[in-house]
């Protein structure tokens, strides 16, 4: 069946339930998680995994994740656990955190459990207990030391990239984490790269899953993806808090992200020149370096606008020759500004062939890429350059990029385009005026 049958079915299957029947169905986790949601069956290595770790934005739904995951383990539920887990551990940010969110909030441990099935909260004992004999525990990662004794058979651990002391903590809990045929944990938090969390994403052991917050759009309010997902996507801030993503930069770099934040605009001012800078790539095929393809432009002050990164990937001559071209002539560009080290007179030739009415300027590197940049990254610092908007993959290689290139061993194609862009706008000396001669 494919999947425009599978949906008409399932909308007469929906259609036919009474209002009582919807409402159940929709509070049935199995029915409304997400995949991101849904436990993993194995960590990469092809044995159980050990770390699960839901990276998430703000409103992504991790939280209900976390509880939902608690749920069925302590009821034994068949697709999380073969019987009833006994012990079980909570860990948040704060024992205040603990309760207010991963226990009593509007997505924690109770809300997520039906009134008949509902565990007891003892305050003073700070612990979950349900009928099944199942316990939780309730701990503050600003307490290392309470973990120090107890044993568990898994760990709900909250915001772990927030924890106070978050290795001590981590420490703590894995010695306590022995019970049972597979002692396991759930980390539910919006990253940020710490060594901890870099450490537990590359475990073999270990399964990520990315939750991003537009995901859940259905449970947020429209007033917050209309004002803060719009003004905040693409951002720092925002592929952090909305995305996810661990956004890191090396200490070498010419850029950082904090630069770069300081750089962003809304909007260009009417500008009296703007040129689409173009880096070919060596060569064609799934393998061969993306095609930088980069927009700016300069206003009579002086100042630069970052306009557009087009970057093509795995891109045919005729291919990157056409997007340039229609990016030129969509922001009515004033030329094209093309490297000619690897293709010669083969870019201008395509280029031609492409649209022969658009003027191109040709530009050979007599310098290493590190000694091009250079010039370019102190402009930055300089706050004479500006990005309209956000660009995120041109601004990871920016701050990825050092003396010995990208850390990945990549070209870094987009970084090259850039450059070329601006070094043409502001770095090129200009060609004298002619003397007049005296009679």
């Amino acid at each position: 069946m494919n999947d425009c049958a599978a949906q008409g079915r399932l909308n007469e299957t929906l259609e036919g339930l009474s209002a009582r029947e919807l409402a159940r169905l929709l509070d049935d986790w199995e029915f409304v998680a997400r995949r991101d949601q849904w436990p993993p069956l194995l960590a990469a290595n092809g044995a159980p995994w050990r770390s699960w770790l839901i990276l998430g934005g703000r409103g992504a739904g991790k939280t209900r994740a976390g509880a939902e995951w608690v749920k069925a383990l302590a009821l034994g539920r068949a697709q999380f656990s073969p019987r009833p887990l006994g012990r079980i551990a909570l860990v948040g940010e704060t024992a205040a955190d603990v309760r207010e969110v991963m226990v009593e909030g509007v997505s924690g441990l109770l809300a997520v459990h039906g009134r008949r099935e509902r565990p007891r909260w003892e305050t003073t004992r700070r612990r979950l207990v349900w009928d099944s004999g199942a316990v939780a525990q309730a701990f503050s990662a600003e307490d290392p030391e309470s973990l120090r004794g107890p044993q568990f058979h898994a760990a709900w651990c909250d915001e772990l990239a927030k924890w106070r002391y978050a290795r001590e903590t981590w420490d703590m809990l894995q010695f306590g984490l022995r019970l049972g045929d597979w002692p396991r944990q759930l980390v539910t938090t919006t990253p940020r790269p710490l060594p901890l969390l870099k450490e537990l994403i590359a475990h073999p052991s270990s399964v990520v899953t990315r939750a991003l917050t537009r995901e859940n759009a259905a449970n947020l309010a429209p007033s917050f993806l209309e004002s803060v997902v719009a003004q905040y996507a693409g951002t720092r801030l925002g592929r952090q808090e909305l995305d996810g993503e661990i956004l890191d930069e090396r200490k070498d770099a010419l850029w950082t992200r904090d630069m770069l934040e300081r750089a962003r605009v809304h909007e260009a001012p009417p500008l009296k020149r703007m040129v689409v800078a173009v880096d070919p790539p060596a060569s064609s095929g799934k393998r061969a370096d993306n095609c930088g393809l980069v927009a700016a432009g300069i206003e009579e002050s002086g100042a630069l606008y970052v306009l557009a990164d087009a970057t093509l990937s795995a891109a045919r001559p005729a291919q990157w020759a056409r997007a340039a071209i229609a990016l030129y002539h969509k922001l009515s560009a004033d030329a094209l500004v093309a490297e000619v080290n690897q293709g010669g007179e083969m870019v201008r030739a395509v280029l031609n062939e492409a649209d022969p009415s658009v003027p191109v300027t040709m530009t050979r590197a007599t310098r290493g890429k590190y000694l091009r940049a250079a010039p370019v990254a102190q402009l930055y610092e300089q706050g004479r350059v500006k990005h309209v908007g956000a660009f995120p993959a041109l601004e990871d290689e920016m701050c990825d990029f050092a003396a010995d290139g990208l850390s990945s061993g990549r070209s870094p194609d987009r970084l090259d385009a850039l450059v070329w862009a601006i070094t043409a706008l502001a770095l090129t000396p200009k060609a004298p005026e002619p003397r007049m001669q005296r009679v």
